[in-house]
């Protein structure tokens, strides 16, 4: 009888060390911690998990996740159609959302192009993307995916499939506030010196 009650625990401990940054150590804990906190945390948890579950939805036009077939980033009217922040995948969108300066429209990619993988463009929503920017008067597109080798080439990908067609820019790379030269690779500190501007 005893294993069977530790089955579902440890089933839940398992599930839980799938999540990103949680080992099965830390998994665990939280899992420990929610059934010590269970009217507290863990029923409210698992009610919200179940209602999610349910509505959760990838929006039809950008790929963005809400609860309706059109988030409500693409319903807001007073958002800028000619601007398209392209990102690789919903967190970038939060992100660059969280820091409020943006007020233009996004398209979320899915991921990035990366022959290692067999993720080619048709894997992601690359052909969605010029269909926007041809039936929504996209005036200018940022590109704001991240610096790696697959989101730079995904980045050159699109410039080639969009050249010619609309304005296209990239986030400026480099030195973030705060950050000490010590501390930054060798590529940042390249980066930065490339894209300097006049004080």
């Amino acid at each position: 009888m005893a294993e069977q009650d530790m089955r579902e625990i440890e089933t839940l401990i398992a599930l839980m060390a799938k999540m990103p940054g949680l080992g099965p150590r830390s998994a665990r804990r939280a899992v420990l911690h929610l059934i010590r906190k269970r009217a507290l945390v863990l029923t409210p948890l698992a009610d919200a998990m179940s209602r999610v579950a349910e509505t959760a939805r990838e929006c039809l036009n950008c790929g963005n996740v809400g609860t309706r077939e059109i988030c409500a980033l693409c319903a807001d009217a007073t958002r800028e159609n000619g601007e398209l922040c392209v990102v690789e995948d919903v967190a970038d969108l939060w992100a660059m959302e969280r820091a409020a300066v943006f007020k233009g429209r996004y398209h979320v990619l899915g991921g990035t192009l990366s022959a290692l993988d067999a993720v080619g463009p048709e894997d992601l929503r690359i052909p969605r993307l010029v269909d926007r920017v041809t039936s929504e008067g996209v005036t200018e597109v940022i590109l704001a995916l991240n610096a790696t080798i697959d989101g730079q080439t995904t980045a050159h990908y699109i410039a080639d499939q969009l050249s010619g067609r609309v304005k296209l820019t990239s986030l400026a790379q480099g030195v973030p506030i705060g950050g000490e030269l010590d501390y930054l690779d060798d590529g940042t500190i390249s980066a930065a010196l490339r894209a300097r501007k006049e004080i």
